[in-house]
């Protein structure tokens, strides 16, 4: 099995029995920042045990890794108002809360410090336009970070949990399935035939897949996470050997960082106990920000990250070759070709349309027109 990111699966986990909270300044924070901190104690952000120090902030940002040189991309912070925390010193604790994830947990506060919001947009974004969802986050932040350990004393039960697994639970499954070459394939769309084509294409060459939906928030026109869930259930049912297929939620936001969150996800996908990721064309992308192929090419930056991308480029159904089919492989002029355009088969289906078989199978698109709500408002 794949060695975690880092070298050790991280788990700040803690059963609350006798364990006193009392006298800790609260805090109830977003949903999304429970996300993260839950990803922290599950292992999912190995090798982080808490929210960013200054020293791994500034390196993220300019060098694409921890001060201790480990590849990573996405700089995990949790945000204050500096009137809210003028009382609390380094050395201190605070407690965090939220109610939609039941989650109680505590805040180790080893640093305080100002940030500069247009560096982390440049960075991380390469634009400082608001315009840009990532970029709108980050200028809506509060004046003060606090990095520190976090500990997870406490969570509840919640929609989606039965497709919910944690790395600990994926590397076992994959242990006793017997798979030792796992493909990873993230999504935040319902399957059309190209997804399938990719993912069956990846397969092939490797033990088993295991299909990752992101769920959580998203930006107003995605697919909402009902749909998304429901049509893989669809696409798994009919078309996968359940064998060599497993699929499992992960609770996070999307950042629209481009390369970088390509990087980010593959190194969620190897704490998982994959060993090979596969990243499409404008991964992780929004508007014009990033080249196509910009998410493929910054895995040369990283010969240590410790997981095989899978790229693949553009796909279309060929009707002269009668088939799915990519760049490398068809002889075809253009006019033969039937795009997966992702726009066209949403424009589809939010008319209550069927898409046609050479977009996305029937099954799946039936499943999706069954919803009343199909996109995020």
């Amino acid at each position: 099995m794949i060695k975690p990111h880092g070298g050790q699966l991280v788990d700040r986990n803690v059963k609350k029995k006798d364990v006193d909270l009392e006298g800790y300044k609260t805090f109830e924070i977003s949903t999304n920042t429970s996300e993260d901190i839950l990803n922290i104690a599950n292992g999912i952000f190995s090798p982080l045990k808490g929210f960013l120090c200054k020293n791994d902030l500034n390196n993220i940002l300019n060098e694409k890794r921890l001060e201790n040189d480990t590849p990573w991309t996405i700089p995990i912070l949790i945000d204050f108002d500096k009137n809210d925390i003028k009382d609390i010193k380094e050395g201190d604790k605070v407690l965090l809360t939220n109610k939609e994830t039941g989650i109680t947990s505590v805040l180790d506060v080893e640093e305080i410090q100002s940030y500069d919001k247009k560096s982390i947009a440049q960075n991380v974004y390469k634009t400082q336009d608001v315009n840009h969802p990532g970029v709108a986050n980050i200028y809506n932040m509060k004046e003060k970070l606090i990095g520190g350990k976090i500990t997870v004393y406490d969570t509840k039960v919640r929609e989606y949990d039965k497709y919910n697994l944690t790395p600990k639970e994926t590397r076992f499954l994959f242990k006793e399935k017997g798979w030792r070459d796992i493909v990873a394939f993230q999504t935040r769309n319902p399957p059309h035939i190209g997804h399938e084509y990719v993912q069956k294409t990846a397969l092939t060459f490797v033990d088993g897949i295991f299909i990752n939906p992101i769920i959580g928030k998203k930006k107003s026109g995605d697919f909402t996470d009902d749909v998304i869930l429901a049509s893989y259930d669809t696409l798994m049912k009919h078309y996968y050997l359940k064998e060599r297929a497993v699929m499992s939620i992960l609770r996070t936001s999307m950042k629209y960082a481009g390369p970088r969150e390509a990087i980010h996800h593959a190194i969620m996908r190897k704490n998982f106990g994959c060993t090979h990721f596969i990243v499409g064309r404008d991964h992780a992308g929004v508007g014009n920000y990033y080249g196509p192929y910009d998410a493929h090419d910054i895995f040369a930056e990283f010969p240590d990250l410790g997981i095989v991308p899978l790229f693949f480029r553009s796909f279309s159904r060929c009707t002269k070759c009668d088939s799915v089919v990519n760049d490398k492989i068809c002889p075809h002029d253009q006019k033969y070709h039937i795009n997966f355009a992702g726009k066209k088969i949403r424009e589809i289906l939010r008319n209550g349309q069927v898409p046609s078989e050479d977009m996305m199978r029937k099954e799946v698109s039936e499943t999706i027109l069954k919803f009343d709500k199909t996109f995020v408002e």
